[in-house]
C-alpha cells in the first residue's frame, strides 16, 4: 500500500497564516454486488475513501494489494486492449505475457482489475460481500470467449453446464487453453494457479489468480 501523505498549504490571510489540509492519500474504485436472488449485479456504486480507512476485506491478505484504483498499473502488450493489474505482480505479469506473445501464443484478450462483490457471505438481501481475486487486480482471465467458466464440474465432462464465456474445447479450438500448454505452464511459474485446476463444482477455464479461485 503507498504510503500516507498529508500536504499542508499555508494561506497568508493579513498578517497570520492560515493552515489548510488540502488532502490525504485517498482510494477510490467502483464495485458492484451479486445478488444470488436475482442472479445479476446490483448495487453499482463509486467509494472514496482515506486509505488509512480501508477495511481488511478491501486488501488482499496474501500479496497486500488493495481495490483501490490507484494500487493498479495498466498493461499494454501488441494487439490487446490495456487492462490493469496490481502494481505488485504487474511487471512479472507483463513479461511473461509478452513472452508468450512473442512466442506465438494466441492470447487475443485479457481481463486484469475489474470491482466486484462475488464470493463470500450473502447478506439480508441477497448480495454477496466478499470481493473477487480480480477486485484487487491480482487474476486475469485469458481468451474468455474460448475459456467459460462451467459449474456443475467436479471433473469436465457433458454434466458441466456453462455459466460464462464461451465453450472451452481444447484441441479444437486453438484459442482455448490446454492445461499442459505453454499459457499455463508459464502463468504458474510466476504463482499464478489456474481456474481450470481447481476443486469444487467449478471450473473456470479462463482464469489466473494467487489462488486459482
Amino acid at each position: 500500500m503507498a504510503t500516507y501523505f498529508i500536504r499542508l498549504i499555508f494561506v497568508l490571510i493579513g498578517t497570520g497564516f492560515v493552515i489548510t489540509q488540502v488532502s490525504a492519500q485517498t482510494c477510490e474504485y467502483s464495485t458492484w454486488s451479486w445478488n444470488v436472488n436475482l442472479k445479476k449485479a446490483v448495487n453499482y456504486r463509486t467509494v472514496q475513501k482515506l486509505y488509512r480507512d480501508l477495511r481488511k476485506d478491501e486488501i488482499d491478505r496474501k500479496t497486500g494489494c488493495s481495490v483501490c484504483r490507484r494500487d493498479q498499473v495498466e498493461i499494454k502488450l501488441p494487439n490487446l486492449k490495456p487492462f490493469l493489474i496490481c502494481y505488485k505482480i504487474a511487471p512479472q505479469v507483463k513479461s511473461t505475457l509478452f513472452e508468450l506473445i512473442n512466442q506465438g501464443e494466441l492470447i487475443k484478450e485479457v481481463i486484469g482489475y475489474r470491482v466486484g462483490q462475488t464470493r463470500g457471505m450473502i447478506d439480508e438481501r441477497g448480495n454477496r460481500s466478499g470481493f473477487s481475486n480480480h477486485s484487487f487486480g491480482i487474476a486475469l482471465d485469458i481468451n474468455p470467449q474460448h475459456n467459460g467458466l462451467y459449474t456443475q464440474c467436479f471433473s469436465f465432462g457433458s454434466q458441466c453446464k456453462l455459466m460464462r464465456g464461451g465453450k472451452w474445447q481444447p484441441g479444437k479450438d486453438p484459442l482455448s487453453l490446454k492445461a499442459n500448454g505453454l499459457i499455463v505452464r508459464q502463468l504458474k511459474r510466476i504463482g499464478l494457479k489456474w481456474g481450470g485446476e481447481i476443486k469444487g463444482r467449478q471450473k473456470d477455464f479462463m482464469h489466473f489468480s494467487i489462488t486459482g479461485y
